[in-house]
């Protein structure tokens, strides 16, 4: 006699499948808790380097996450990164014309913190002695 399989129901094991990055893990979806995206996707809707996105996130620039010790971002930190680097044309007519620019303030020092300088004689000429011509 030989015996019909069934097909399996309920906790059997799992098939795994790829992921991409290559992985073999089983993919999980969890709901209700926010995408997480890496550098490289943020750089690549900004059009940008992720280099740059990693730099300006290590600076405290834009918000971030690092679950793990990598820089993941949000929707919402994205939405925040471009109003942080938006730029907005002026309402004046004046926009055209160059705008002056207060001149930078000069450090001020006291008489008692200036320390004068004096240059080294070089080291070719520390050792030398004239020379006589008693030949």
């Amino acid at each position: 006699m030989t015996q019909k399989s069934e097909p399996r129901t309920g906790a059997g094991p799992r098939t795994p499948e790829a992921n991409p990055r290559g992985d073999m893990k089983a993919r999980q979806k969890i709901t209700g808790l926010p995408q997480l995206y890496s550098a490289a996707d943020v750089a690549q809707a900004l059009g940008c380097s992720e280099w740059w996105v990693k730099e300006q996130a290590r600076r405290g620039r834009i918000p971030f996450t690092k679950p793990g010790g990598s820089y993941r971002f949000t929707a919402e930190h994205f939405t925040e990164i471009m109003h942080i680097f938006e730029s907005r044309p002026t309402e004046s007519h004046d926009a055209l014309a160059p705008t002056k620019q207060a001149p930078r303030r000069r450090a001020t020092t006291t008489a008692a913190s200036v320390t004068s300088l004096k240059a080294r004689t070089p080291r070719r000429a520390q050792g030398r002695q004239p020379q006589s011509s008693a030949a």
